[in-house]
C-alpha cells in the first residue's frame, strides 16, 4: 500500500443544487443535468474555477445489476432557485479526511485506503455524507478527472 496523503478539512454548511442520475453510467446523466442547469443560470463559466461539485453514489451499486444512482451537488447563492428536476439541499457540513485521486481506475482502492487510514488514526467514523469533489469538471476525458475524496470523520 502506498503512503496516503491525507488532510483534515471542515466543510462549512452550504446551500447546494442537486442533480440526480440513475442507470449504468449515472454520473454522466447527473453531470449533463447539472451542466444544463448551470448554463441556464449563467454559472457555467465558474464551474471548476470558482466552485467545485460534490458527488456520491445514491444508491450504491448492487450485485447483479449494472444500475445505480449518482447525485451531484453544486454550491449556489441563496437567490438561485431550482428548476425542472434539480432540487435544493441544505448541507450541514462536517469534518472530513481528504485525499486526492488522479486515476479514476483506482477510486475503489483509494476509498479503501482512506478508510484504513481512518481506522489507524485518532479520528472516529462519522455519519455525514461521503463526497467526491470533482476539481476539473470541464475535462472531457473521464479518465483525467481529478477528485478530492471526502471521508466523514469525528474527533
Amino acid at each position: 500500500m502506498s503512503e496516503l496523503e491525507v488532510r483534515i478539512v471542515r466543510l462549512e454548511p452550504m446551500r447546494v443544487m442537486s442533480a440526480y442520475g440513475f442507470g449504468p453510467q449515472p454520473e454522466t446523466i447527473a453531470h449533463e443535468k447539472l451542466g444544463a442547469f448551470l448554463k441556464s443560470q449563467g454559472m457555467l463559466e465558474g464551474y471548476g474555477k470558482d466552485f467545485i461539485s460534490y458527488g456520491f453514489n445514491n444508491p450504491n451499486p448492487s450485485a447483479g445489476s449494472p444500475n445505480y444512482g449518482y447525485e451531484i451537488w453544486v454550491p449556489v447563492p441563496q437567490d438561485v432557485e431550482p428548476e425542472d428536476d434539480i432540487r435544493v439541499v441544505e448541507f450541514e457540513g462536517g469534518l472530513y479526511a481528504v485525499t486526492r485521486l488522479t486515476n479514476l481506475e483506482k477510486i475503489g482502492q483509494m476509498w479503501g485506503e482512506l478508510v484504513t487510514w481512518r481506522e489507524n488514526s485518532p479520528y472516529k467514523k462519522a455519519y455525514h455524507q461521503w463526497l467526491e469533489g470533482l476539481l476539473n469538471p470541464k475535462e472531457t476525458d473521464m479518465m483525467k478527472f481529478t477528485f478530492d475524496l471526502y471521508l466523514p470523520i469525528s474527533e
